[in-house]
């Protein structure tokens, strides 16, 4: 039988005593609350995390080089891409290289397709038809006249900014070279895409005598 009345009013005036120094102040729909405080070490962290924020905020992102997540991040593969090019030294981004890389090196050419794929496609294409950035598989090309001048667009930039120079953005040299045999490699059919722009250049590995125009 439930408690009515008198007997219920009692039982909770008795347990409003026993537990008197454990409810707060805050009523609602006739229910009082129990004073439950966080336990200390949760409040601990809390305002640890907060006076630790500004630290780790200013070590990390104040824009000195080598700390920030990125610099790490390329710090590491730097390391992972010299062990795994002691194999082959460091590439000269001349002719001779770029075409043999091209040609006859289908797994290194697989790491100028990973960087290609990493950062050039937002502007290139996925199947290098370009976007923002040239069509990379007609014949026309700007700042280009010869195979090596894609390495030294890659590394360099060109067009005032709106190509990007990324010898300081990537970890080693030699992805500048294998980029530049992967980029020379898209250049067999067109596959549409953006309609063509600079000039008409012969063939990979034919000479040309005029300078690209930049």
């Amino acid at each position: 039988m439930s408690e009515t009345g008198p007997t219920k009013e009692i039982s909770q005036s008795a347990a409003n005593d026993k537990h008197g120094d454990l409810l707060s102040d805050h009523s609602y729909d006739g229910i009082q609350e129990y004073d439950n405080p966080l336990p200390g070490w949760w409040r601990f962290l809390f305002w640890a995390s907060i006076l630790f924020a500004p630290v780790y905020f200013f070590y990390f992102h104040n824009g000195m080089k080598g700390r920030s997540i990125h610099d790490q991040y390329n710090k590491h593969m730097a390391s992972v891409f010299e062990l795994r090019f002691s194999e082959i030294g460091e590439l000269k981004a001349d002719r001779e290289t770029i075409l043999k890389y091209m040609n006859d090196e289908p797994k290194w050419l697989a790491v100028g397709k990973v960087v290609y794929q990493t950062n050039c496609v937002s502007c290139h294409g996925t199947k290098g038809e370009g976007s923002i950035g040239p069509n990379l598989t007609d014949d026309h090309w700007k700042n280009v006249r010869k195979i090596e001048d894609i390495a030294k667009v890659i590394e360099d930039g060109a067009a005032k900014g709106s190509m990007p120079a990324w010898k300081n953005r990537l970890s080693h040299p030699n992805q500048i070279v294998l980029t530049a045999a992967y980029v020379a490699s898209m250049r067999k059919e067109p596959v549409g895409g953006k309609a063509p722009e600079g000039e008409k250049i012969p063939a990979w590995g034919e000479s040309t005598s005029s300078p690209p125009k930049q």
